[in-house]
């Protein structure tokens, strides 16, 4: 089959709109452009002519597609028994990227539907969509412009690639504008369900349907069997021929993370660029979530160029049109999804008080890394640690029985500040090294680090806290913890940070002056608001 080229150029608009038109009314298929993707069109009335789409895609038939329509008077007949919701919001986003899902009319063709009794019907902003369906007097079902499971085509070039010679025509126009499919709603059910989510945010819909409801197949996969309502619900969609993971994280885990694989590829913000080693695309920034879904296929298709084995794509937040490019990308990397873990860095002054927080941690969900008792594991007897420890100090910082004399290394450590940054420079890496360990497989984690600056693993930390207290208050409880004598306990403070390094620093202060409850509290506080 030859596929006509059919061009939107100001010179040739009309000529070219009646041929497409005239190709749907004679059971023909063509591509053409809407402001979400290419949609492949055909009239929803021919079943020959749907069967056609399903062919050329390598669709399966049990997925329904979408009837596209021009003007309110054309959705009577597609669609009956159309609720007062579902014209408030077609009177709100309508001609948009918003498909509803309503009882359907016997006019419609059963494959349309995948033989539900129900319909999915849109109307699109584009112009060349909308001068095509008036021109062909028809509503038209038209699915994404591609290879069924591979990333939806935002070009007329993506097109050309995957269907040339399998289609009757491709009506080339300017690059979609939004970039993901419309959001899906369902008016099937009560109370209405979001399907799929897009450009018309959950959070705008919700103005006029209060108890509209998130499916769960947005997030996450149907059963083998199950019966779908919506276009990109059920089979694994949008992939590249590379094996691609979502990655959960912010910029600095993901970029380290990504880093440390051997002959991958990442699709990344461009926040995470600078940090990247590997081969990259960008898809827009984490912040302009609209930029995400402009991109994020085209970013799909290229990245096979790279030949990788692998590709990491950096995960958006799941709200607003956020949650539309997350949806895409769960189904592009076919559920494989890798939560790098949320991290808290807690600090603070010796003294501080900061590990009483550690059972408000804990029933907070969290797992609580005590970076002391990882420092004692870094430094056992005939350790890596300890041997670089001897190194730097000598052997008398050594037991009889060559274990670590913990006193003897404090009053060699902490006597100056030269001699607590060769201590931190010596041992905290083979702390970081047993830390990154201890993280692997945790999802919330509270790192309780005394040096979570000077080790420098405050990188791989979402937010951090200090915890700071009096002076006196200090003194008093190293004494008491340490049994220590006062000019012992004061020379440890001294050789630490002050209150303003960590003021300066942190994200969170904590002042553990007052009671235990309203200490405790403070923490509950930071928890709750991230």
């Amino acid at each position: 089959m030859k596929t006509e080229k059919l061009l939107s150029c100001e010179q040739c608009y009309k000529k070219n709109i009646k041929r497409a038109a005239e190709i749907l009314k004679n059971g023909g298929i063509v591509a053409m452009p809407t402001e979400t993707v290419y949609g492949l069109a055909a009239s929803s009335y021919d079943d020959n002519a749907i069967g056609k789409v399903f062919a050329a895609k390598g669709r399966p038939q049990d997925n329904p597609l979408i009837v596209h329509i021009s003007n309110m008077n054309m959705l009577s007949q597609v669609a009956k028994n159309i609720p007062e919701r579902a014209l408030l919001c077609a009177e709100k986003f309508w001609p948009g990227p918003l498909t509803m899902v309503l009882p359907k009319t016997e006019k419609t063709a059963k494959s349309v539907s995948a033989g539900l009794d129900t319909v999915a019907v849109r109307m699109p902003s584009h112009k060349v969509a909308l001068d095509i369906i008036e021109a062909a007097e028809l509503p038209l079902a038209a699915p994404s412009a591609n290879t069924s499971g591979s990333p939806s085509p935002t070009t007329a070039k993506h097109v050309e690639n995957d269907l040339d010679g399998k289609i009757d025509a491709i009506v080339f126009s300017d690059d979609c504008a939004v970039g993901v499919e419309s959001t899906v709603i369902t008016f099937c059910s009560n109370p209405p369900r979001l399907l799929r989510p897009g450009a018309v945010t959950a959070e705008a819909l919700k103005k006029i349907i209060p108890d509209l409801v998130i499916d769960g197949a947005v997030l996450t996969e149907p059963e083998k069997n199950a019966k779908v309502e919506s276009p990109g619900m059920k089979y694994k969609h949008y992939a590249p021929k590379t094996e691609a993971f979502l990655v959960e994280g912010n910029t600095k885990q993901f970029a380290k993370f990504v880093n440390a694989k051997q002959n991958a590829a990442a699709i990344c913000f461009e926040e995470d660029s600078s940090l990247l080693k590997t081969p990259k695309i960008v898809y827009g920034n984490s912040q302009n979530e609209s930029s995400l879904a402009h991109d994020v296929f085209s970013a799909l298709r290229d990245i096979d160029k790279h030949h990788c084995e692998r590709v990491y794509i950096h995960a958006p937040s799941k709200s607003g049109v956020g949650l539309a490019v997350y949806n895409r990308l769960l189904r592009a990397s076919g559920f494989k999804v890798i939560k790098l873990p949320f991290i808290i860095g807690l600090t603070g002054p010796t003294g501080s008080g900061k590990s009483s927080l550690r059972a408000v941690a804990e029933n907070n969900g969290f797992s609580v890394i005590d970076c002391d008792k990882i420092a004692r594991l870094a430094t056992v007897k005939g350790s890596a640690g300890l041997s670089a420890l001897v190194k730097a100090f000598g052997n008398d910082i050594l037991t009889t029985d060559n274990a670590l004399n913990r006193k003897a290394l404090a009053q060699k450590a902490f006597a100056t500040k030269e001699n607590t940054e060769l201590l931190n420079k010596t041992i905290l890496p083979f702390i970081c090294e047993l830390i990154h360990k201890e993280i692997e497989g945790l999802d919330r984690v509270i790192l309780d680090a005394p040096t979570l600056f000077e080790s420098g693993i405050n990188s791989i930390c979402n937010k951090t806290v200090a915890v700071l207290a009096a002076k006196e208050t200090r003194l008093k409880r190293i004494m008491l913890r340490d049994s220590m004598d006062e000019v012992s306990a004061l020379l440890r403070i001294n050789a630490g940070k002050n209150d303003e390094f960590y003021k300066q620093n942190c994200d969170y202060i904590i002042y553990n002056n007052g009671t235990e409850k309203e200490f405790t509290e403070q923490f509950q506080k930071i928890i709750k608001e991230l």
